[in-house]
């Protein structure tokens, strides 16, 4: 397993290894894994050898030690190849190893995150359900104490790498308080467990997702992550991380889309010509190119800010709504250079464009992400 260590040296030894095994190990086959919507096999361990599992974990537990640029810098890589892998990579090293390294217990970091950073196993995290999505807060999951163990009953909705995970991180109600909710580590073998049927999306194909069931599932008490009732600031301590980590994918989509459509303006004749001689053509890839350069200085000056152990809260949610309407748009732009091309399965570009359109979406809408921006503000002015 390849250890990194954090400098700007190994910024880009990380960044130079993420690129080379992406486009050797991802890239040809994404198309197919779209095609096929499944999972690259044997992927995680791949990843776990590959060393960027566990980026953000201390070393003890055989993480890289690194924060959340390393964390940017992956996901843009991972996504240029193949943003579906990149979203079952996130769901794991970010939503599961990185949020129970922020939030559990030194035995319950010791069990699960070896095995998880190593690809071992493979984990997420179950927030939304059928009928809560943006407020999150209204969960009806329910966990009830019993002697020895808390039971499990609720459904959950939207599940990256539900269908294949093995462990999850799961919000339930404790209490009868609207903030009454608390995290449980809950593996697939627990009684009561069900895996519900794997979803079938428009785009990030090659990412398994689904529902998970809980029907009186018994979670050991040992299974609570810190306290009963601090689910909130668990999920408050994850959400500016995992929201660069998200716009960072939206980065890799728009620089494929990219280059993509420059080697093929540049390849096309029409009217004698190259079509990138055509004002039309050029002006689409000059702003693909400045909505990417954006987008990356918000995302990067985001991460600054969570690597300086400061709350980055405006800054991510703004990275992100900037960077995934951007991807959307550059996305639409590239089918349009590509012209019949463009729309047809043969060509990454469609693929792209539907991959692209989840990240307005998952993680925080970008309306809710602009109602942050302000509230925020409204906050900090006392209002």
């Amino acid at each position: 397993m390849t250890h990194y260590h954090s400098s700007a040296h190994n910024m880009r030894e990380v960044i130079q290894t993420v690129r080379a095994f992406a486009a050797k190990e991802l890239a040809p086959y994404a198309d197919e894994l779209d095609r096929e919507e499944r999972l690259a096999p044997g992927i995680f361990k791949r990843l776990g050898d590959l060393g960027i599992l566990g980026l953000t974990v201390n070393e003890e537990f055989g993480g890289a030690q690194m924060g959340a640029l390393a964390v940017v810098a992956v996901m843009e890589e991972l996504s240029y190849a193949c943003p579906g892998t990149c979203l079952s990579y996130l769901a794991h090293s970010l939503l599961f190893v990185h949020n129970l390294c922020q939030n559990g217990s030194e035995e319950q970091l010791a069990k699960y995150i070896p095995r998880a950073v190593s690809g071992e196993i493979v984990g997420g995290m179950a927030m939304t359900e059928p009928n809560v999505g943006s407020d999150a807060i209204g969960m009806t999951t329910r966990a009830v104490k019993q002697e020895d163990h808390y039971l499990l009953n609720g459904s959950k909705m939207f599940i990256s790498n539900g269908p294949i995970g093995d462990v999850f991180l799961v919000y339930a109600r404790t209490g009868e308080g609207r903030q009454d909710l608390s995290t449980f580590i809950v593996e697939r073998d627990f009684p009561g467990f069900f895996v519900g049927k794997k979803l079938s999306k428009m785009g990030m194909r090659s990412s398994p997702t689904g529902e998970l069931v809980f029907t009186n599932c018994k979670v050991p008490l040992e299974n609570l992550v810190g306290e009963e009732g601090f689910a909130v600031k668990h999920m408050m301590k994850n959400l500016d991380i995992e929201r660069v980590g998200l716009a960072a994918m939206s980065l890799g989509i728009a620089r494929a889309c990219l280059d993509n459509s420059l080697k093929y303006a540049q390849e096309r004749l029409q009217f004698s010509q190259h079509i990138i001689n055509f004002q039309s053509v050029s002006d689409k890839i000059a702003n693909m190119y400045i909505g990417y350069r954006a987008a990356r200085a918000l995302i990067y000056e985001a991460a600054q800010v969570i690597d300086e152990g400061r709350r980055a809260n405006q800054e991510a949610a703004a990275a992100k709504v900037f960077a995934s309407e951007m991807a959307t748009k550059v996305a639409l732009d590239a089918i349009q250079v590509f012209g019949g091309y463009g729309y047809i399965r043969e060509f990454p570009v469609e693929r792209l464009m539907r991959d692209a359109k989840l990240l307005e979406i998952g993680g925080g809408t970008s309306e809710i992400l602009r109602n942050i921006i302000v509230k925020e503000f409204t906050r900090k002015n006392g209002k």
